[in-house]
């Protein structure tokens, strides 16, 4: 179980830590190209501030457990994961864009599993 609840703590990490730095490094024109309407739909620094509390979740996804200080903050960011993904399944769904809300339901999916993993312990 261990094993699984790390290997599912770095996959989120990774996604999270691509798709925050996106957000929060991008350019416009990589925000448009990347994100398509979204990036017009939102203002920019809203983006930013999304892209700041991904790269941050994905930090408290693996630092915390890494380093034995208050891990339970690994369960705080897999709840704000969980929040994200039901708020972008919810965004996409409006959207008709299936493919993605299956994707962000997912990864909520997985982070409720973390959250179980993690206070099960």
């Amino acid at each position: 179980m261990h094993v699984a609840l790390w290997f599912v703590q770095i996959l989120l990490a990774v996604v999270f830590l691509g798709a925050g730095g996106l957000k929060l490094f991008g350019s416009q024109e990589t925000l448009r190209a990347k994100l398509g309407d979204l990036a017009d739909a939102a203002p920019l620094p809203a983006l930013r501030a999304l892209g700041a509390a991904e790269v941050a979740a994905a930090i408290g996804l693996v630092a915390p457990q890494a380093t034995g200080i208050a891990p339970i903050l690994v369960v705080a960011a897999a709840a704000g994961i969980v929040i994200v993904g039901i708020g972008a399944a919810a965004y996409h769904r409006k959207r008709q864009e299936w493919a993605l809300v299956a994707f962000t339901l997912a990864l909520a999916l997985a982070a409720g599993f973390v959250i179980w993993g993690r206070l099960s312990q």
